[in-house]
């Protein structure tokens, strides 16, 4: 693999808009996992590359949120405990397993949800008022947040979709904290199977250092953005952006 100033642009291009796309919607890394494998990387190595960018965008965006007074933490542990398991056991199953294997759950997971978001948008998005849940007795909302950490510990592209489906529709959090939680827990599955594949020496840190440099700058642009935007909007946007992401599972 050669490091040219083309793939170097493509990179921090690429890593920048897939900051904001995280950080306000999901699905930026249907951009740095081709990416990476344009690069001449195996999709596993890509995979394990891209969890670095993944990881730094987070932190920069939970840092975002939290000095903003948009970070619920009342209920974090009931939250991160089965997304942390999850992303244990999916990141473990990465590693030994080809990421191809999770296209057609991808594919029905980004349809399902774009068809929810537009002919029952209460299903995701609570009424404006509406109180959040807890973990704790809501059966419905572990096993999602189990599956949501598993699947991001698998494979990051399209996770985010999953989390505000598991944060918003199960424990019906506005979009602002929604997205505050989201990249709070994608942070801490990423980092699970961030360690997992340096275990398994599959991170090729270059890419990924260069990845990180440019995610954390749209992750901060990201934070702005979802603070300001309109929810009308962001409802549209997600659709949008689950449709891309649909299409991106056919590749």
């Amino acid at each position: 693999m050669e490091l040219t100033p083309l793939f170097i642009t493509i990179l921090a291009v690429t890593g920048l808009i897939s900051g904001v796309i995280n950080t306000i919607a999901g699905g930026g890394s249907n951009l740095t996992l081709p990416a990476l494998m344009m690069m001449g990387l195996p999709a596993d190595a890509a995979n394990a590359t891209n969890r670095v960018g993944v990881f730094m965008q987070s932190v920069a965006a939970v840092q975002g949120f939290a000095s903003r007074g948009k970070m619920p933490t009342h209920d974090l542990k009931g939250i991160m405990i089965p997304l942390c398991v999850g992303g244990l056991l999916g990141s473990i199953s990465a590693s030994f397993m080809p990421v191809s294997f999770l296209k057609p759950v991808l594919l029905f997971t980004m349809l399902s949800l774009s068809t929810v978001i537009l002919f029952r948008p209460s299903t995701v998005f609570p009424d404006e008022g509406e109180e959040s849940l807890l973990v704790k007795g809501n059966a419905k909302a572990w096993w999602m947040l189990l599956f949501a950490g598993w699947y991001g510990g698998f494979v990051q592209a399209g996770v985010g979709f999953i989390l505000i489906a598991a944060i918003a529709g199960s424990l019906r959090y506005d979009l602002v904290r929604t997205n505050a939680l989201k990249v709070l827990a994608a942070g801490a599955f990423t980092l699970i199977a961030l360690s997992v594949f340096i275990w398994r020496d599959q991170v090729v840190w270059i890419p990924g250092l260069i990845l990180a440099a440019s995610t954390i700058v749209g992750a901060r642009i990201g934070v702005r953005l979802s603070l300001k935007v309109d929810p009308k909007f962001m409802k549209w946007f997600l659709f949008v952006m689950t449709l891309v992401a649909s299409a991106a599972a056919f590749i």
